[in-house]
């Protein structure tokens, strides 16, 4: 360890003096925390405290267990939770990143621990989720000669990373550790890899950590121009029927209160994107629902027939856009975005203003005339009662024998007051809880978008229950998707993670199904699914559990559910034959949007 001495200097007041020796310990004891003869794996652990980690996911091996001893003497400045399985470590740290809005890390040994990280990772991939995964590897020396648990974790993962590296030398560990952070949260975010060999963790070197600001050829924020705003703004003023479709650029952006200013200065209806949702309250009088392939029946069939198209941190994904031939295509497109890989990408642009969403819309605001669009805005209005007619209302008052996915959903809003987090898994139920739970505060909505990983929920929900203990987190998981990671139950009663589970039983994997019943026939090939007793499995786990079969016992059970100050695991048995609309068949336009 290196310590560096000033000395005193002559001529100084006794005053100065003690003030200098005050400064000089203080300058003394910094260089002491900034230079020291440490090893390779103190040096990853000392260089993610550094970035301000205090949760981390993971799940040890020999490769990378020299780090884990290390992790051992600092627990009380990082905390490791071991989940059951590598690819819970990866949903768990996304869901961290996704309502902290920090940076998730998840970390595992080499071989087929560093491949079961590879599903999150490509998750947070397409859904811009900022992820460091750190891997350990075989002995330098081993690389390339099929060595016990060796596998190219770079290779495997470059096509599903923002940036991938491998260390072999100690001393390049720390620059690795900090480029790494600041790629991943830096512009678009996403998912970087540091993959460590065994020697590299064990060499001593003299550690000196410097947080990365910036990296030569890479710009991670391009500059908003003022002719772009000016030149969006235009169209918008003389737009007679605008529409805004936004998506989680606007959270990413930490944009909530400049997207509100825009729409209501214009007062321009406005939709969202599943991982937009809950940037703008559910309530809102200008947020007209969800855009895609189970969105709401006005957005989706009015995009057709408004003059400006207004997308705002949005990729135009296929399930937003549906057939790309007769998307929007009476429409002046403006697209706002970070990246300009996804300008004309999908749908060709007539104004693209880049930039950081924050800093762009507060531009675009000033740029704006104070407007109001009633009589547009009513077309929504209207079309949304025919919606409510004829899906809605079955969907959330039935009254038909079977319990419907929507009045759970419903009754969750009730007991939460539309202030839980909804992590929420893929299929069926997800489709439900994005379009009926209520959203009134940011980041609430916490789902798989771009990959549709089932297996997402249930890691993923712990992840942001420990990033935020304060609010109430509830996961919606139907009985397919649940069963791929349900071994996480075991890192919820270990860690006494107060996470809500609530599974959406119909005893089928849904939306397959729904899609056989629709286009196959009704030939149900290999969707059919014999349960177990998921409530003798959760008290498995000694986490409280109910069953709900009947309607009369929902509400008491989704009471008792949201008032449990624990872990707390609900499940309702709804009715197998279900299907969501509304709905845009794969492939057709968004015009033919399907009530039934």
């Amino acid at each position: 360890m290196h310590k560096i001495v000033i000395p005193a200097q002559a001529g100084i007041s006794s005053l100065n003096v003690e003030n200098m020796k005050t400064e000089t310990i203080n300058k003394n004891q910094e260089v002491v925390e900034k230079i020291q003869h440490i090893t390779g794996s103190e040096a990853v652990v000392r260089s993610l405290i550094a970035e301000g980690v205090d949760i981390l996911y993971g799940y040890p091996g020999g490769a990378i267990m020299p780090v884990y001893d290390e992790l051992f003497k600092f627990q009380d400045q990082i905390h490791h939770v071991l989940t059951r399985h590598e690819q819970g470590a990866a949903h768990a740290a996304q869901g961290y990143a996704r309502i902290s809005g920090k940076v998730g890390v998840a970390m595992a040994t080499s071989g087929p621990g560093a491949t079961n990280l590879i599903t999150g990772i490509a998750d947070a991939q397409i859904d811009s989720t900022p992820l460091v995964c750190i891997t350990g590897q075989v002995f330098s020396h081993l690389l390339g000669s099929d060595a016990f648990q060796e596998t190219d974790i770079v290779g495997i993962s470059t096509p599903v990373t923002k940036w991938n590296c491998q260390v072999t030398k100690a001393e390049d560990i720390p620059g690795a550790i900090a480029k790494a952070f600041y790629i991943a949260k830096s512009g678009r975010p996403g998912p970087v890899l540091v993959d460590i060999t065994k020697d590299a963790q064990v060499t001593e070197f003299d550690f000196k950590y410097e947080k990365c600001t910036g990296i030569r050829s890479y710009k991670p924020v391009p500059s908003t121009s003022q002719e772009s705003i000016n030149a969006a703004a235009e169209l918008i003023n003389n737009a007679k029927k605008p529409m805004i479709v936004w998506g989680q650029g606007v959270i990413l952006g930490q944009a909530e209160e400049e997207l509100k200013a825009v729409i209501e200065k214009a007062g321009i209806p406005a939709a969202w994107t599943i991982l937009g949702a809950s940037a703008l309250p559910t309530s809102h009088p200008l947020n007209i629902g969800m855009v895609g392939m189970h969105g709401n029946y006005a957005p989706n069939k009015l995009t057709n027939e408004c003059d400006v198209l207004i997308a705002i941190g949005m990729r135009f994904d296929d399930r937003v856009t549906g057939k790309l031939d007769t998307y929007a295509k009476q429409a002046k497109i403006i697209h706002f975005d970070i990246d300009p890989a996804e300008i004309d990408k999908n749908v060709k642009t007539d104004v693209a203003v880049l930039g950081d969403s924050k800093e762009s819309l507060a531009m675009l605001v000033n740029a704006l005339n104070k407007n109001s669009h009633e009589s547009w805005l009513q077309e929504f209005k209207d079309l949304y009662t025919i919606e409510f007619e004829k899906v809605i209302n079955n969907d959330i008052n039935p009254t038909k024998e079977g319990l419907t996915m929507g009045e759970v959903l419903k009754q969750i809003n009730i007991e939460s007051e539309g202030k839980a987090a909804i992590v929420s898994d893929v299929g069926q139920h997800q489709m439900i809880a994005c379009r009926y739970a209520e959203f009134n505060v940011s980041k609430s909505n916490i789902t798989s978008g771009g990959l549709g990983t089932m297996g997402f929920a249930l890691p993923a929900a712990i992840g942001a229950k420990m990033a935020a203990p304060e609010r109430e987190v509830v996961a919606i998981i139907g009985d397919g998707g649940y069963q791929m990671n349900i071994q996480e139950l075991g890192t919820i009663f270990q860690q006494k993670a107060a996470v809500k589970i609530v599974i959406l039983n119909n005893e089928f994997l849904g939306m397959v199904r729904q899609w056989q019943q629709l286009f196959f026939d009704k030939r149900y090939a290999s969707t059919e699914m014999t349960n177990p007793n998921f409530v003798a499995i959760a008290e498995g786990y000694y986490i409280k559990a109910r069953k709900v079969v009947k309607r009369e016992d929902l509400e008491d059970a989704v009471k008792e559910m949201m008032d449990s100050k624990e872990s707390y695991f609900l499940e309702v048995c709804v009715e197998k034959e279900d299907n969501v609309f509304p709905m845009i068949p794969a492939g057709a336009s968004v015009s033919d949007i399907r009530l039934s």
